[in-house]
């Protein structure tokens, strides 16, 4: 009997794998992935609060400047750019980047991306100002952050631009003392008063952003939440699930011996404008089929993506 349920629980797995992880093969979640692991070690070294895949209306343009990651602490707002690059990096005569190698031995050019950094800096503040919020001088700066083990390269960058081994060195920062490559690296301004920092969390806890699903196995994908995708009865359960009402859904399921469920649990929460994040003042909860997909335009990519519904733990909805 028990030789009968191992051997199908081996055989569920092996066409799982062939079948169902196939997926998730062309969604780079390694780069959406990487900006939370920076913010969050950020927020460890340094304190403070890291905001992820902003997107901050430019009025100059009338369009919207993606921001990969914010930090905002006692002394300073900083606006980092995360190249999550894999390979051998050169610089051209004009400052761009070209990335050769990697794990696709493909060969990618990038425009500079410290001046790219520096036009966010400057979007963020124009959108600073306009909420109310104007920042002192050295209170802004800008870094290209590079935690990736397998860049290479000969050039000398500029102090702004963090490397790999320069990452490896941060370290925790001491409210006694701070080393100078420290200051130099991420800690340089003013500190603000209590009232603005409050105010300047507020308005980026609350500032337009990526939606992003987080996968089973821990992997998260930025990108533009579009709709579900299954059963009608499953739909028209699904259907005050929007992102002017909704700002976060948790899936659930149940299963023994980690066979698949036939059924999942999604639990939704309605959004609160009065606060800022999700407050969970009021959610609800529906059942659907394990055979419901979201479909999902991910970030820096023109092909959208069926998700299955079973191999996500959430979604989250910006407003």
């Amino acid at each position: 009997m028990w030789m009968e349920i191992i051997c199908g629980l081996v055989i569920y797995k092996l066409v799982r794998r062939f079948f169902y992880d196939d997926e998730f093969s062309d969604v780079e979640t390694s780069d959406s992935t990487a900006l939370f692991s920076v913010a969050h070690r950020l927020e460890k070294l340094y304190g403070g609060k890291a905001y992820v895949g902003l997107r901050i209306p430019d009025a100059d343009t009338a369009s919207r400047q993606d921001i990969d990651v914010v930090l905002v602490t006692k002394g300073e707002i900083v606006v980092i750019a995360v190249k999550n690059l894999s390979g051998i990096v050169t610089v051209t005569s004009d400052g761009s980047w070209v990335c050769e190698g990697g794990k696709h031995h493909t060969t990618e050019s990038f425009p500079d991306p410290l001046a790219e950094v520096k036009k966010q800096a400057s979007v963020l503040e124009s959108y600073l100002e306009q909420r109310g919020v104007t920042l002192l001088e050295g209170n802004l700066s800008c870094k290209v952050v590079i935690p990736n083990p397998s860049f290479r390269t000969i050039h000398a960058f500029p102090s702004e631009v963090i490397t790999y081994e320069d990452w490896q060195q941060l370290k925790p920062v001491s409210k006694s003392k701070l080393s100078g490559w420290v200051k130099g690296a991420f800690s340089t301004g003013k500190e603000m008063q209590e009232s603005s920092h409050q105010k300047l969390n507020f308005i980026l806890g609350t500032a337009p952003t990526w939606d992003r699903v987080e996968l089973k196995s821990s992997k998260i994908v930025l990108g533009e939440f579009l709709e579900f995708k299954g059963k009608q009865e499953d739909t028209l359960a699904l259907r005050n699930i929007k992102r002017s009402k909704v700002d976060r859904v948790s899936i659930q399921k149940t299963s023994m011996f980690g066979l698949a469920p036939s059924r999942l649990q999604v639990l939704y929460s309605y959004r609160d404008y009065r606060s800022e994040g999700s407050s969970g003042a009021e959610s609800k909860e529906v059942t659907v089929r394990s055979s419901t997909e979201v479909l999902f335009q991910p970030r820096d990519s023109t092909k959208m993506k069926k998700f299955k519904l079973s191999s996500l733990v959430s979604i989250s909805l910006s407003a």
